[in-house]
């Protein structure tokens, strides 16, 4: 039986170069087929929006900030926050719109380059697109692109790192340098793709076999960019870590919930099928010993990478954290030579592809309720909120129920600096020392329409120095695992004594609470938490931040400020 990628018609020494051709052309169509996908589904999530205040205050010269005059580094992914401020230095497009331009471009290109990484695996053979047909078949690949979050920078990052390391392998004479300051830069797009950065490493030194001494002269260069970041993150903001991950307490186990959110994804898209049917692919064609560490480099790191999000318990945004785990996966059969063996494995994956695209949907998709296992479908969950089928700026969300209306009409009559807290889903204003709104659950939008003369926090901890360091509360969903009593944020901010305060608020917070939460922020070692991001950044308190980073990262109290205090 003949190789169904033999044409006898056409001579031998024009194959290769007409099959490489076929390969990009149809590489070149699943790109474009995932472009129009993504683009349609086009949206921004309020958690995308929450990277722009920084970027806004980092343009008006305020730093990379939040809120003006507190250095809290509301942004897990660093590299987003400036390649997304430095789009926002044309004057023609918003914001909003410069995150889904990039992000789909990224996302795009990084499909390309992970095909094309791929592609060159198998020189002169007929190959098609299977991994990439799996791409084309999830629909979350499509909803990320656009969210405002950094997937597809993190689509782009991973292709990129695995289309050098083939080019290492097949090309031989490819400049190193370029390829360690993309592995460095791993925990810059994420500080959990260090994994990533440390396992591609280790491939590159087997695959380029640079000897000790240059081996230690690589290390030093991959490490040259997270180095001096955490060094400047440290004096900076004070922390070892993005305030987002003392918020969501990246470090702690939480496994049913990570084994959970695994399976509600593999489960709602028969992600088995097609994980089969390419693995078994490509043990049948990946057989070059010479490439089989190049090949193993992302499946490694994908596992690696997806052990860690099942250990801190996933995230409540379905697909979302386990994208890049299985990008990585994917890309060494995201392009699988055609063959007598792998033609029907092949078309099983195309059947598949058509049926999650079309009918395979999660649970999630029609519950928004976020509990504790709660995982929610966020872009369907947006588009019903805002009554909008492409939310992409914030005003798309102005008018949400219980926000910025409810607020204004709460403030109404009241000059001078206020603090604003939402009590039994009632916004009450108190009289402040400096204008501070506390608003629960949705932190991008407010954050983007409010002035920036204001301090806008959470009660999550994403952008509030005394929530991120708040104890979680037990049985609550990942990332949503603090919550902190609104009397800190009256007692940190509010002018009066407790009493007072609470009779401006008509007892809604017990002004026992008050004074506790007070009495609280007297400790040492809050206080010196807040002089760490609040004082002026002088050589001296950059120092001291530098110093004493790794023993504020560890600092917690109990979110009930009588607990706190008390004990209880």
């Amino acid at each position: 039986m003949t190789s169904l990628v033999v044409d006898e018609t056409v001579p031998e020494t024009a194959r290769p170069a007409r099959q490489s051709r076929g390969n990009r052309w149809l590489i070149g169509v699943v790109v474009a087929i995932f472009a129009v996908l993504a683009w349609q589904r086009r949206w921004v999530c309020d958690d995308g929006l929450i990277v722009l205040r920084t970027v806004q205050n980092l343009l008006d010269g305020n730093g990379p900030v939040f809120n003006a005059g507190e250095r809290v580094e509301a942004n897990t992914s660093t590299l987003w926050t400036y390649v997304v401020a430095l789009g926002g230095l044309q004057p023609w497009l918003r914001l909003e719109w410069v995150t889904v331009v990039l992000g789909l471009l990224f996302a795009v290109a990084g499909l390309f380059f992970g095909l094309d990484g791929a592609r060159r695996l198998f020189p002169g053979r007929v190959a098609v697109p299977a991994g990439g047909l799996v791409v084309l078949g999830l629909p979350p690949f499509w909803d990320y692109a656009t969210s405002g979050l950094e997937t597809g920078l993190v689509t782009l990052w991973l292709s990129l790192l695995w289309w050098q390391l083939v080019r290492h392998a097949t090309v031989g004479a490819v400049r190193v340098w370029p390829t360690l300051l993309l592995i460095g830069c791993g925990p810059l797009v994420r500080p959990e793709f260090a994994l990533v950065s440390a396992v591609t490493f280790l491939a590159l030194v087997v695959v380029a076999a640079p000897g000790w001494r240059r081996g230690a002269g690589w290390l030093a260069l991959a490490g040259l960019l997270p180095v001096a970041y955490q060094v400047f993150r440290m004096g900076y903001y004070g922390l070892i870590t993005p305030n987002t991950a003392l918020a969501k307490e990246a470090t702690q186990a939480r496994w049913d919930r990570g084994w959970f959110y695994l399976v509600e994804f593999f489960g709602a898209y028969w992600l088995l099928v097609p994980v089969v049917l390419l693995l078994a692919a490509g043990v049948l064609v990946l057989r070059d010993r010479t490439k089989l560490v190049v090949v193993l480099a992302p499946v490694v790191a994908g596992l690696v990478l997806g052990l860690y999000v099942t250990r801190v318990g996933g995230d409540y945004m379905h697909a979302r954290m386990l994208l890049p785990v299985l990008t990585c996966l994917l890309l060494p059969v995201m392009v699988v030579p055609l063959t007598r063996w792998t033609a029907p494995l092949v078309l099983a994956v195309v059947a598949w592809t058509v049926t999650s695209a079309v009918g395979l949907r999660p649970v999630s998709a029609e519950q928004h309720e976020i509990g504790a296992y709660g995982i929610s479908d966020a872009r369907v969950f947006w588009v019903d909120s805002t009554h909008n089928e492409h939310p992409i700026t914030a005003d798309d969300a102005a008018g949400l129920i219980g926000y910025l209306p409810d607020l204004a009409a709460a403030r109404a009559g009241h000059t001078g600096p206020v603090v604003a807290v939402k009590v039994n889903f009632v916004w009450v204003v108190y009289p402040g020392t400096r204008t501070v709104i506390d608003t629960p659950g949705a932190l991008g939008f407010p954050g983007l329409l409010l002035p920036r003369t204001e301090t806008v926090i959470d009660d999550l901890g994403l952008a509030s120095p005394l929530a991120a360091h708040s104890d979680v509360i037990p049985g609550r969903p990942a990332g949503h695992q603090k919550e902190l009593s609104v009397a800190w944020v009256i007692a940190d901010a509010g002018a009066g004594t407790a009493t007072q305060l609470s009779a401006a608020g008509h007892e809604l917070v017990w002004s026992e609470s008050i004074a506790a939460a007070q009495r609280a922020l007297t400790r040492p070692e809050i206080r010196e938490m807040l002089d760490s991001v609040r004082a002026p950044l002088t050589f001296g308190r950059f120092r001291d931040n530098l110093l004493h980073a790794f023993g504020r990262s560890r600092l917690r109290f109990d979110p009930d400020p009588i607990v706190a205090v008390y004990g209880g």
